[in-house]
């Protein structure tokens, strides 16, 4: 069943009316329907390529988190073969918020480390909704260091609201560990991809998008602090996280203009969930492309262009 979100309600409407026509044509009844199916069928399509034609940053936001919206598993799915999990960080225990391991992209060895929010209630409990713990940081530097003793490619799938707040967390040393994995990614010689799938959510996307080539799904958000924590800090008001938003600069084409992100792959009209295969087949052809081009330098050269871009963000920003 389709999930719509506020802004979507016209297309809703429309669509319920062809189901309601379809509903009709399949009980046998004589009347015919098909001219007004297909008169609905494309006015529901022309509303939606309307509506996303000129989508705000606060409505992209809530695309980014829509709930069918694929995840990290779905894109290993789609896209990754002879898949390996591993778990755990030799320290303390298993984060199945990050999900990581090796399998083979396209024919080519590759070290894929994604978090992973969950589709149905269980799986959002099993996966803590996305939000990372130290260990899932930790495993994810143990295996950005495997992947780069044996020269294989890192590929980062990101989508969480954020590292998890939680006192056990910040006991655990929340923090270290996130900037411990934010300069693996700097340090490592092999390249490294980062591909914003959702919500990039402040230190804990950073943590493993840090990368030599940063893209960005069209409706994707990028943000050091979600609209509702911004707009609560600065208005004490968390109902203006709109207007925080807006002010925030968290769009991808906004991002793209900053020079902070590479690519932005382009959307299904009415966002990834809409046509989840598709958009899967897509983000993967710009990984494959940003893989290449990666694939020409050697590992001194890997780590000066990484350097020099993210150095250079300051400077276009400042």
């Amino acid at each position: 069943m389709r999930s719509y979100l506020d802004f979507e309600k016209p297309v809703a409407e429309l669509e319920a009316k062809v189901e309601e026509l379809r509903a009709v044509q399949d009980s046998g009844e004589a009347v015919s329907v098909d001219e007004e199916i297909a008169r609905l069928e494309s006015k529901a399509s022309q509303t939606l390529k309307e509506i996303y034609a000129g989508l705000t940053p606060w409505q992209k936001t809530q695309v980014a988190r829509h709930p069918m919206r694929p995840h990290c598993l779905d894109y290993v799915a789609a896209l990754i073969t002879d898949f390996m999990p591993l778990a755990g960080d030799r320290k303390f225990g298993d984060d199945e918020a990050i999900v990581g391991g090796f399998g083979r992209f396209r024919g080519q060895s590759i070290c894929l480390i994604g978090h992973e929010k969950g589709s149905s209630t269980e799986e959002r409990l099993k996966h803590n909704f996305g939000m990372a713990r130290p260990e899932g940081y930790r495993k994810a530097v143990r295996l950005m260091e495997m992947a780069d003793r044996f020269d294989i490619p890192v590929l980062t799938l990101v989508d969480t609201a954020g590292a998890y707040p939680g006192i056990g967390a910040e006991e655990r040393g929340q923090a270290e560990a996130i900037a411990r994995s934010t300069e693996a990614c700097l340090e490592i010689g092999v390249p490294n991809v980062s591909v914003i799938l959702g919500e990039g959510g402040s230190g804990g996307a950073i943590a493993i998008a840090t990368a030599n080539k940063v893209i960005m799904l069209e409706h994707a958000i990028y943000s050091v602090i979600s609209p509702e924590g911004a707009a609560s800090i600065l208005w004490r008001d968390t109902t203006k996280a709109q207007d925080a938003a807006t002010n925030m600069k968290i769009t991808a084409q906004d991002l793209l203009r900053f020079g902070v992100i590479d690519t932005i792959v382009a959307e299904p009209v009415g966002g990834a969930h809409r046509d989840p295969i598709a958009s899967m087949a897509a983000t993967g052809d710009a990984i494959a492309a940003a893989l290449a081009e990666l694939s020409e330098f050697d590992r001194p050269a890997v780590r000066r262009k990484r350097r020099e871009k993210f150095l250079a963000i300051g400077r276009t920003i400042g």
